[in-house]
Protein backbone atom coordinates (compact mmCIF):
# COMPACT_ATOMS: atom_id res chain seq x y z
CA UNK A 1 0.00 0.00 0.00
CA UNK A 2 1.86 3.05 -1.22
CA UNK A 3 -0.75 5.79 -1.59
CA UNK A 4 -0.45 8.71 0.79
CA UNK A 5 -4.18 9.39 0.47
CA UNK A 6 -6.30 7.07 2.63
CA UNK A 7 -9.32 7.68 0.41
CA UNK A 8 -7.53 6.05 -2.52
CA UNK A 9 -5.80 3.30 -0.59
CA UNK A 10 -6.86 -0.05 -1.95
CA UNK A 11 -6.75 -3.22 0.07
CA UNK A 12 -5.56 -6.37 -1.61
CA UNK A 13 -8.34 -8.88 -0.97
CA UNK A 14 -6.84 -12.08 0.36
CA UNK A 15 -9.25 -14.99 0.34
CA UNK A 16 -7.93 -16.86 3.31
CA UNK A 17 -9.19 -18.21 6.60
CA UNK A 18 -8.44 -15.71 9.36
CA UNK A 19 -6.58 -17.23 12.28
CA UNK A 20 -5.95 -15.82 15.71
CA UNK A 21 -2.31 -15.16 14.94
CA UNK A 22 -0.15 -14.92 11.87
CA UNK A 23 2.46 -17.54 12.64
CA UNK A 24 5.95 -17.32 11.19
CA UNK A 25 7.50 -20.32 9.45
CA UNK A 26 9.48 -22.54 11.75
CA UNK A 27 12.65 -21.88 9.73
CA UNK A 28 12.58 -18.28 10.92
CA UNK A 29 12.45 -19.15 14.59
CA UNK A 30 15.85 -18.96 16.18
CA UNK A 31 17.52 -17.71 12.98
CA UNK A 32 18.38 -14.46 14.73
CA UNK A 33 19.12 -14.27 18.44
CA UNK A 34 16.79 -12.02 20.39
CA UNK A 35 18.39 -8.57 20.78
CA UNK A 36 19.48 -7.68 24.27
CA UNK A 37 17.95 -4.55 25.81
CA UNK A 38 20.20 -1.55 26.49
CA UNK A 39 22.57 -1.88 29.40
CA UNK A 40 20.93 -0.86 32.63
CA UNK A 41 17.41 -1.83 31.54
CA UNK A 42 15.60 -3.35 34.54
CA UNK A 43 14.42 -6.96 34.22
CA UNK A 44 10.85 -7.54 32.97
CA UNK A 45 9.56 -8.23 36.49
CA UNK A 46 10.73 -4.81 37.67
CA UNK A 47 9.35 -3.08 34.58
CA UNK A 48 6.02 -4.81 35.16
CA UNK A 49 6.07 -3.69 38.80
CA UNK A 50 6.55 -0.09 37.66
CA UNK A 51 3.71 -0.43 35.15
CA UNK A 52 1.39 -1.89 37.80
CA UNK A 53 2.25 0.98 40.11
CA UNK A 54 1.51 3.61 37.47
CA UNK A 55 -1.78 1.98 36.54
CA UNK A 56 -2.99 1.20 40.06
CA UNK A 57 -5.77 3.77 39.76
CA UNK A 58 -6.98 2.31 36.48
CA UNK A 59 -6.99 -1.18 37.99
CA UNK A 60 -9.01 -0.01 40.97
CA UNK A 61 -11.46 1.75 38.66
CA UNK A 62 -11.84 -1.40 36.53
CA UNK A 63 -12.65 -3.50 39.61
CA UNK A 64 -15.18 -0.90 40.75
CA UNK A 65 -16.89 -0.88 37.33
CA UNK A 66 -17.07 -4.67 37.20
CA UNK A 67 -18.52 -4.78 40.73
CA UNK A 68 -21.49 -2.67 39.58
CA UNK A 69 -22.93 -5.75 37.79
CA UNK A 70 -23.42 -4.33 34.34
CA UNK A 71 -22.20 -0.77 34.80
CA UNK A 72 -22.93 1.24 31.64
CA UNK A 73 -20.05 1.48 29.19
CA UNK A 74 -20.30 5.26 29.03
CA UNK A 75 -19.40 6.81 32.38
CA UNK A 76 -22.23 9.23 33.17
CA UNK A 77 -21.85 12.17 35.53
CA UNK A 78 -23.88 10.27 38.12
CA UNK A 79 -21.70 7.16 37.80
CA UNK A 80 -18.52 9.27 37.98
CA UNK A 81 -19.76 10.95 41.15
CA UNK A 82 -20.67 7.58 42.67
CA UNK A 83 -17.23 6.16 41.80
CA UNK A 84 -15.50 9.26 43.14
CA UNK A 85 -17.27 8.85 46.47
CA UNK A 86 -16.52 5.12 46.64
CA UNK A 87 -12.86 5.47 45.65
CA UNK A 88 -12.25 8.80 47.43
CA UNK A 89 -11.23 10.55 44.24
CA UNK A 90 -12.42 13.58 42.31
CA UNK A 91 -14.74 13.01 39.33
CA UNK A 92 -11.92 14.20 37.06
CA UNK A 93 -9.56 11.58 38.48
CA UNK A 94 -12.25 8.93 38.08
CA UNK A 95 -12.72 9.79 34.41
CA UNK A 96 -8.96 9.74 33.82
CA UNK A 97 -8.65 6.30 35.42
CA UNK A 98 -11.69 5.09 33.48
CA UNK A 99 -10.17 6.15 30.16
CA UNK A 100 -6.89 4.44 31.02
CA UNK A 101 -8.65 1.26 32.08
CA UNK A 102 -10.42 1.10 28.72
CA UNK A 103 -7.32 1.92 26.66
CA UNK A 104 -5.16 -0.62 28.49
CA UNK A 105 -7.79 -3.36 28.17
CA UNK A 106 -8.49 -3.67 31.89
CA UNK A 107 -12.18 -3.14 31.22
CA UNK A 108 -14.15 -3.89 28.07
CA UNK A 109 -17.55 -2.82 26.87
CA UNK A 110 -19.95 -5.60 25.86
CA UNK A 111 -23.50 -4.79 24.85
CA UNK A 112 -23.23 -1.33 26.39
CA UNK A 113 -22.11 -2.68 29.77
CA UNK A 114 -18.63 -2.77 31.31
CA UNK A 115 -16.91 -5.92 32.45
CA UNK A 116 -13.39 -6.99 33.38
CA UNK A 117 -11.07 -7.38 30.41
CA UNK A 118 -8.91 -10.47 29.99
CA UNK A 119 -5.79 -8.43 30.71
CA UNK A 120 -6.98 -7.54 34.21
CA UNK A 121 -7.65 -11.21 34.94
CA UNK A 122 -3.97 -11.88 34.19
CA UNK A 123 -2.74 -8.64 35.77
CA UNK A 124 -1.14 -10.02 38.93
CA UNK A 125 0.33 -13.20 37.45
CA UNK A 126 1.43 -12.29 33.91
CA UNK A 127 4.16 -9.65 33.55
CA UNK A 128 3.91 -9.88 29.77
CA UNK A 129 0.23 -8.91 29.84
CA UNK A 130 1.02 -5.95 32.10
CA UNK A 131 3.81 -4.67 29.87
CA UNK A 132 1.74 -5.04 26.72
CA UNK A 133 -1.06 -3.15 28.41
CA UNK A 134 1.30 -0.34 29.30
CA UNK A 135 2.62 -0.19 25.72
CA UNK A 136 -1.00 0.06 24.52
CA UNK A 137 -1.40 3.08 26.81
CA UNK A 138 1.81 4.60 25.44
CA UNK A 139 0.49 4.16 21.88
CA UNK A 140 -2.68 5.99 22.92
CA UNK A 141 -0.96 8.91 24.66
CA UNK A 142 -2.78 11.49 22.53
CA UNK A 143 -6.14 10.06 23.67
CA UNK A 144 -5.13 10.02 27.32
CA UNK A 145 -4.48 13.77 27.29
CA UNK A 146 -6.55 15.56 24.64
CA UNK A 147 -4.83 18.33 22.69
CA UNK A 148 -5.43 21.98 23.61
CA UNK A 149 -8.85 23.09 22.40
CA UNK A 150 -7.34 26.07 20.59
CA UNK A 151 -4.86 23.98 18.57
CA UNK A 152 -5.48 23.42 14.87
CA UNK A 153 -6.33 19.75 14.13
CA UNK A 154 -3.76 19.59 11.32
CA UNK A 155 -0.99 20.82 13.59
CA UNK A 156 -2.01 18.33 16.27
CA UNK A 157 -1.91 15.48 13.75
CA UNK A 158 1.57 16.57 12.59
CA UNK A 159 2.89 16.56 16.15
CA UNK A 160 1.37 13.13 16.84
CA UNK A 161 3.10 11.80 13.72
CA UNK A 162 6.40 13.39 14.78
CA UNK A 163 6.44 12.08 18.36
CA UNK A 164 7.87 8.61 17.52
CA UNK A 165 10.96 10.30 16.08
CA UNK A 166 11.34 12.41 19.22
CA UNK A 167 11.06 9.30 21.36
CA UNK A 168 13.67 7.57 19.21
CA UNK A 169 16.04 10.50 19.76
CA UNK A 170 15.51 10.27 23.50
CA UNK A 171 16.13 6.52 23.47
CA UNK A 172 19.24 6.69 21.31
CA UNK A 173 20.65 9.57 23.38
CA UNK A 174 20.62 7.33 26.47
CA UNK A 175 20.21 10.36 28.71
CA UNK A 176 18.56 13.75 29.09
CA UNK A 177 17.86 15.82 25.98
CA UNK A 178 17.13 19.53 26.07
CA UNK A 179 13.55 20.42 25.25
CA UNK A 180 14.94 23.07 22.91
CA UNK A 181 16.63 20.29 20.89
CA UNK A 182 13.37 18.37 20.76
CA UNK A 183 11.65 21.51 19.47
CA UNK A 184 14.26 21.84 16.72
CA UNK A 185 13.66 18.23 15.69
CA UNK A 186 9.91 18.77 15.83
CA UNK A 187 10.24 21.74 13.45
CA UNK A 188 12.29 19.63 11.05
CA UNK A 189 9.93 16.69 11.18
CA UNK A 190 6.83 18.85 10.63
CA UNK A 191 8.56 20.48 7.65
CA UNK A 192 9.35 17.01 6.27
CA UNK A 193 5.75 15.89 6.68
CA UNK A 194 4.51 18.94 4.81
CA UNK A 195 7.07 18.39 2.07
CA UNK A 196 5.99 14.77 1.74
CA UNK A 197 2.43 15.97 1.25
CA UNK A 198 3.66 18.64 -1.15
CA UNK A 199 1.96 21.29 0.95
CA UNK A 200 3.15 24.90 0.61
CA UNK A 201 0.85 27.16 2.60
CA UNK A 202 -0.65 29.67 0.17
CA UNK A 203 -0.65 32.53 2.64
CA UNK A 204 3.06 31.96 3.24
CA UNK A 205 3.77 32.03 -0.52
CA UNK A 206 1.80 35.24 -0.89
CA UNK A 207 3.65 36.84 1.99
CA UNK A 208 6.97 35.83 0.46
CA UNK A 209 6.09 37.41 -2.89
CA UNK A 210 4.76 40.57 -1.34
CA UNK A 211 7.74 41.00 0.96
CA UNK A 212 9.89 41.99 -2.03
CA UNK A 213 7.59 44.94 -2.75
CA UNK A 214 6.33 45.99 0.66
CA UNK A 215 8.39 47.37 3.49
CA UNK A 216 6.37 45.53 6.12
CA UNK A 217 6.48 42.13 4.36
CA UNK A 218 9.42 40.88 6.39
CA UNK A 219 7.72 41.89 9.61
CA UNK A 220 4.52 40.09 8.62
CA UNK A 221 6.40 36.92 7.69
CA UNK A 222 8.39 37.03 10.90
CA UNK A 223 5.21 37.43 12.95
CA UNK A 224 3.60 34.46 11.23
CA UNK A 225 6.72 32.35 11.80
CA UNK A 226 6.78 33.37 15.44
CA UNK A 227 3.13 32.40 15.82
CA UNK A 228 3.77 29.00 14.25
CA UNK A 229 6.82 28.45 16.44
CA UNK A 230 4.82 29.35 19.53
CA UNK A 231 2.11 26.89 18.42
CA UNK A 232 4.68 24.11 18.00
CA UNK A 233 6.12 24.90 21.43
CA UNK A 234 2.68 24.62 23.03
CA UNK A 235 1.99 21.35 21.25
CA UNK A 236 5.40 19.98 22.21
CA UNK A 237 4.65 20.87 25.84
CA UNK A 238 1.30 19.07 25.47
CA UNK A 239 2.99 15.99 24.04
CA UNK A 240 5.66 15.92 26.74
CA UNK A 241 3.06 16.37 29.49
CA UNK A 242 0.92 13.59 28.02
CA UNK A 243 3.88 11.22 27.70
CA UNK A 244 4.92 12.06 31.24
CA UNK A 245 1.38 11.37 32.48
CA UNK A 246 1.54 7.78 31.18
CA UNK A 247 5.00 7.29 32.70
CA UNK A 248 7.08 7.31 29.51
CA UNK A 249 9.36 10.24 30.37
CA UNK A 250 10.06 13.00 32.83
CA UNK A 251 10.78 16.68 32.23
CA UNK A 252 12.92 18.63 34.66
CA UNK A 253 15.21 21.65 34.96
CA UNK A 254 18.49 21.56 33.07
CA UNK A 255 20.84 24.28 31.89
CA UNK A 256 19.59 27.50 33.43
CA UNK A 257 21.59 29.54 30.89
CA UNK A 258 19.64 28.14 27.92
CA UNK A 259 16.51 29.81 26.54
CA UNK A 260 14.55 26.72 27.55
CA UNK A 261 16.67 24.99 30.12
CA UNK A 262 14.31 22.05 30.63
CA UNK A 263 15.45 18.54 29.81
CA UNK A 264 13.46 15.42 28.98
CA UNK A 265 14.58 11.89 29.72
CA UNK A 266 12.85 8.55 29.20
CA UNK A 267 11.86 6.52 32.22
CA UNK A 268 13.00 2.92 32.43
CA UNK A 269 9.61 1.84 31.07
CA UNK A 270 9.70 4.39 28.27
CA UNK A 271 13.26 3.51 27.32
CA UNK A 272 12.40 -0.19 27.18
CA UNK A 273 9.19 0.33 25.20
CA UNK A 274 10.83 2.54 22.57
CA UNK A 275 13.69 0.06 22.26
CA UNK A 276 11.19 -2.77 21.77
CA UNK A 277 9.46 -0.80 19.02
CA UNK A 278 12.75 0.01 17.32
CA UNK A 279 13.79 -3.62 17.40
CA UNK A 280 10.30 -4.85 16.43
CA UNK A 281 10.37 -7.80 18.75
CA UNK A 282 7.61 -9.40 20.77
CA UNK A 283 7.41 -11.48 23.90
CA UNK A 284 8.19 -15.08 23.01
CA UNK A 285 5.50 -17.69 23.55
CA UNK A 286 5.85 -20.07 26.47
CA UNK A 287 7.43 -23.43 25.80
CA UNK A 288 4.91 -26.10 24.81
CA UNK A 289 6.52 -28.69 27.08
CA UNK A 290 3.97 -30.35 29.37
CA UNK A 291 0.89 -29.12 27.49
CA UNK A 292 -0.87 -32.47 27.70
CA UNK A 293 -1.42 -32.06 31.43
CA UNK A 294 -2.51 -28.40 31.20
CA UNK A 295 -6.06 -27.03 31.14
CA UNK A 296 -7.25 -25.84 27.72
CA UNK A 297 -6.29 -22.13 28.06
CA UNK A 298 -2.73 -22.92 29.15
CA UNK A 299 -2.38 -25.59 26.47
CA UNK A 300 -3.50 -23.16 23.78
CA UNK A 301 -1.08 -20.49 25.01
CA UNK A 302 1.70 -23.07 24.93
CA UNK A 303 0.87 -23.83 21.28
CA UNK A 304 0.58 -20.18 20.23
CA UNK A 305 4.10 -19.96 18.85
CA UNK A 306 4.04 -23.27 16.98
CA UNK A 307 3.57 -23.66 13.25
CA UNK A 308 0.37 -25.50 12.15
CA UNK A 309 1.87 -29.00 11.94
CA UNK A 310 3.44 -29.16 15.43
CA UNK A 311 0.39 -27.36 16.86
CA UNK A 312 -1.99 -29.99 15.47
CA UNK A 313 0.21 -32.74 16.90
CA UNK A 314 0.02 -31.04 20.29
CA UNK A 315 -3.77 -30.72 20.03
CA UNK A 316 -4.08 -34.45 19.18
CA UNK A 317 -1.95 -35.44 22.17
CA UNK A 318 -3.99 -33.20 24.47
CA UNK A 319 -7.29 -34.56 23.12
CA UNK A 320 -6.14 -38.16 23.45
CA UNK A 321 -5.58 -37.66 27.18
CA UNK A 322 -9.22 -36.80 28.00
CA UNK A 323 -12.80 -37.70 26.97
CA UNK A 324 -13.78 -35.94 23.76
CA UNK A 325 -16.95 -34.44 25.27
CA UNK A 326 -15.18 -32.76 28.16
CA UNK A 327 -12.35 -31.67 25.85
CA UNK A 328 -14.79 -29.88 23.54
CA UNK A 329 -16.43 -28.17 26.53
CA UNK A 330 -13.03 -27.02 27.77
CA UNK A 331 -12.05 -25.63 24.38
CA UNK A 332 -15.32 -23.74 23.94
CA UNK A 333 -15.03 -22.31 27.46
CA UNK A 334 -11.55 -21.07 26.58
CA UNK A 335 -12.96 -19.53 23.40
CA UNK A 336 -15.60 -17.65 25.41
CA UNK A 337 -12.93 -15.76 27.34
CA UNK A 338 -11.69 -12.28 26.60
CA UNK A 339 -8.40 -13.30 24.97
CA UNK A 340 -8.97 -13.30 21.20
CA UNK A 341 -5.84 -15.38 20.63
CA UNK A 342 -7.30 -18.28 22.62
CA UNK A 343 -10.59 -17.97 20.74
CA UNK A 344 -8.95 -18.54 17.38
CA UNK A 345 -6.66 -21.29 18.66
CA UNK A 346 -9.55 -23.09 20.37
CA UNK A 347 -11.35 -23.44 17.05
CA UNK A 348 -8.11 -24.64 15.43
CA UNK A 349 -8.05 -27.39 18.05
CA UNK A 350 -11.75 -28.11 17.42
CA UNK A 351 -10.89 -28.69 13.76
CA UNK A 352 -8.68 -31.53 14.95
CA UNK A 353 -11.61 -32.94 16.96
CA UNK A 354 -13.77 -33.05 13.81
CA UNK A 355 -17.27 -34.53 13.70
CA UNK A 356 -17.68 -35.21 17.46
CA UNK A 357 -17.49 -31.45 18.06
CA UNK A 358 -20.24 -30.55 15.55
CA UNK A 359 -23.26 -30.42 17.93
CA UNK A 360 -21.45 -28.16 20.39
CA UNK A 361 -20.04 -25.92 17.66
CA UNK A 362 -23.47 -25.66 16.02
CA UNK A 363 -24.93 -24.56 19.36
CA UNK A 364 -22.17 -21.94 19.69
CA UNK A 365 -23.49 -20.17 16.58
CA UNK A 366 -26.00 -18.42 18.85
CA UNK A 367 -23.22 -16.82 20.94
CA UNK A 368 -22.16 -13.49 19.44
CA UNK A 369 -18.45 -13.75 20.28
CA UNK A 370 -18.21 -17.31 18.91
CA UNK A 371 -20.57 -17.03 15.93
CA UNK A 372 -18.04 -16.09 13.19
CA UNK A 373 -15.61 -18.80 14.30
CA UNK A 374 -18.37 -21.39 14.57
CA UNK A 375 -19.76 -20.56 11.12
CA UNK A 376 -16.31 -20.92 9.57
CA UNK A 377 -15.79 -24.24 11.38
CA UNK A 378 -19.14 -25.57 10.16
CA UNK A 379 -18.53 -24.41 6.59
CA UNK A 380 -15.21 -26.24 6.48
CA UNK A 381 -16.67 -29.28 8.21
CA UNK A 382 -19.36 -29.43 5.52
CA UNK A 383 -16.75 -29.47 2.77
CA UNK A 384 -16.08 -25.82 1.93
CA UNK A 385 -12.54 -24.93 0.93
CA UNK A 386 -10.87 -23.00 3.78
CA UNK A 387 -10.15 -20.15 1.35
CA UNK A 388 -13.87 -19.89 0.49
CA UNK A 389 -15.25 -20.40 3.99
CA UNK A 390 -15.54 -16.64 4.55
CA UNK A 391 -18.53 -16.73 2.20
CA UNK A 392 -20.46 -18.24 5.12
CA UNK A 393 -20.18 -14.94 7.01
CA UNK A 394 -22.11 -11.74 6.54
CA UNK A 395 -20.14 -8.56 5.98
CA UNK A 396 -20.69 -7.54 9.62
CA UNK A 397 -19.58 -10.95 10.92
CA UNK A 398 -16.45 -10.87 8.76
CA UNK A 399 -15.62 -7.39 10.05
CA UNK A 400 -16.15 -8.46 13.68
CA UNK A 401 -13.82 -11.41 13.04
CA UNK A 402 -11.23 -9.09 11.47
CA UNK A 403 -11.24 -6.89 14.58
CA UNK A 404 -11.06 -9.91 16.90
CA UNK A 405 -8.09 -11.30 14.99
CA UNK A 406 -6.42 -7.88 15.04
CA UNK A 407 -6.91 -7.80 18.82
CA UNK A 408 -5.09 -11.13 19.11
CA UNK A 409 -2.21 -9.83 16.98
CA UNK A 410 -2.09 -6.58 18.94
CA UNK A 411 -1.89 -8.47 22.25
CA UNK A 412 0.45 -11.26 21.25
CA UNK A 413 2.07 -10.51 17.89
CA UNK A 414 4.49 -8.15 16.21
CA UNK A 415 3.63 -4.82 14.62
CA UNK A 416 4.40 -5.99 11.04
CA UNK A 417 1.85 -8.78 11.47
CA UNK A 418 -0.81 -6.24 12.36
CA UNK A 419 0.03 -4.19 9.25
CA UNK A 420 -0.15 -7.31 7.07
CA UNK A 421 -3.47 -8.22 8.66
CA UNK A 422 -4.89 -5.11 7.01
CA UNK A 423 -4.72 -6.96 3.69
CA UNK A 424 -7.14 -9.66 4.84
CA UNK A 425 -10.07 -7.27 5.36
CA UNK A 426 -13.08 -7.86 3.13
CA UNK A 427 -13.53 -4.14 2.50
CA UNK A 428 -11.99 -2.68 -0.64
CA UNK A 429 -10.70 0.59 0.83
CA UNK A 430 -9.33 1.80 4.13
CA UNK A 431 -12.14 4.35 4.69
CA UNK A 432 -14.73 1.63 4.10
CA UNK A 433 -12.95 -0.65 6.55
CA UNK A 434 -12.79 2.08 9.20
CA UNK A 435 -16.48 2.93 8.78
CA UNK A 436 -17.53 -0.70 9.21
CA UNK A 437 -15.09 -1.37 12.06
CA UNK A 438 -16.51 1.61 13.94
CA UNK A 439 -20.06 0.34 13.39
CA UNK A 440 -19.51 -3.31 14.30
CA UNK A 441 -19.24 -2.64 18.04
CA UNK A 442 -16.32 -4.91 18.94
CA UNK A 443 -15.17 -4.13 22.52
CA UNK A 444 -11.52 -3.92 21.45
CA UNK A 445 -12.04 -1.52 18.52
CA UNK A 446 -10.24 1.47 20.03
CA UNK A 447 -7.19 -0.54 21.08
CA UNK A 448 -6.96 -2.26 17.68
CA UNK A 449 -7.11 1.04 15.80
CA UNK A 450 -4.57 2.70 18.09
CA UNK A 451 -2.18 -0.23 17.67
CA UNK A 452 -2.63 -0.25 13.90
CA UNK A 453 -1.99 3.50 13.70
CA UNK A 454 1.17 3.12 15.77
CA UNK A 455 2.41 0.26 13.58
CA UNK A 456 1.58 1.42 10.07
CA UNK A 457 4.42 3.14 8.13
CA UNK A 458 2.09 5.28 5.97
CA UNK A 459 1.60 8.59 7.87
CA UNK A 460 -1.60 9.50 6.02
CA UNK A 461 -3.21 6.13 6.68
CA UNK A 462 -2.03 6.13 10.29
CA UNK A 463 -3.56 9.58 10.73
CA UNK A 464 -6.93 8.36 9.41
CA UNK A 465 -6.83 5.33 11.71
CA UNK A 466 -5.96 7.50 14.73
CA UNK A 467 -8.88 9.78 13.90
CA UNK A 468 -11.22 6.78 13.78
CA UNK A 469 -9.87 5.53 17.13
CA UNK A 470 -10.49 8.95 18.67
CA UNK A 471 -14.05 9.06 17.32
CA UNK A 472 -14.84 5.59 18.68
CA UNK A 473 -13.26 6.43 22.03
CA UNK A 474 -15.23 9.67 22.43
CA UNK A 475 -18.41 8.35 20.84
CA UNK A 476 -18.24 10.96 18.05
CA UNK A 477 -19.32 10.57 14.46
Amino acid sequence: MTSRTPRDSRLRLVRQRPTATDRRPASHRGSRPAPRPPEGTPPPAELARQARSGLAGAVEMAHWAAAQHGAPGALSDEAAAHAAEALRLTPEEVRADWDRARLVGLVEIHGGAARLGWRLKAWHRDDSAVLRGWVALLDAWSLVSPAPATAEPTAVAEVVEAVPQLLSLLQLSAGPVQVAALLDMLRQRVAELRTERCEVPQDHAVRTAESAHRADGAVAATTADDDEDASLQRLLDWALDALASVGALTVGPGDAAADDGREAVLTALGNWAVWVKLEQICVAAQSPAGNIEQPAPDMLRGCAGLTPGPARAEYRAWLAARPVGSAVIELLDAARGDDALLRGLAFEALRVVGAPAEPSVRAAVDESCLRPYALLWLAEHEGADPEDALDALTREEATWLWVDTAAAISDHGESPLLVRHLESAVQGTVPALLDEVRAVGHPRTVQVLVALAAAHPDPALAKAVRRAAFQVHTGGA
